[in-house]
């Protein structure tokens, strides 16, 4: 069964099984404006925990996106070079910027489900 979970800065990650699809959040995406450009990571990149793996432009400013979970790069979705409207979709449906494998499912123990993460959102404001 896949599972969604949020990280702090923002990112959502799908995980099933031992891959992950990792993107940013509705939040994140909103607060960066009109996106102009994605750096997205090389497959076969290793990426550790909280390591920056992709870089997301817009008019206003450039955000670093963070690997939720330690792994490898399987996949990047390169549709989103000619496609950033994608980020606003769902993981499941195409939001998602890279594919990873993940090396220890314990990273997962401090990521917020969508109700703390919601809560948390709450805080922010």
């Amino acid at each position: 069964m896949a599972e969604l979970k949020f990280t702090r800065d923002h990112e959502c990650i799908l995980v099933e099984g031992e891959t992950a699809l990792i993107g940013i959040t509705d939040y994140a995406r909103e607060a960066l404006g009109d996106l102009v450009y994605i750096e997205l990571p090389e497959a076969g990149k290793k990426v550790g925990k909280g390591d920056e793996f992709a870089v997301v432009e817009s008019v206003k400013t450039a955000a670093e996106v963070y690997s939720p979970v330690a792994g490898e790069v399987v996949e990047a979705n390169d549709n989103m070079e000619s496609d950033l409207e994608l980020l606003s979709k769902p993981l499941a449906e195409g939001g998602w910027i890279a594919k990873i494998k993940i090396d220890d499912a314990g990273d997962l123990a401090d990521l917020m489900d969508e109700a703390a993460y919601k809560k948390y959102l709450e805080t922010l404001d």
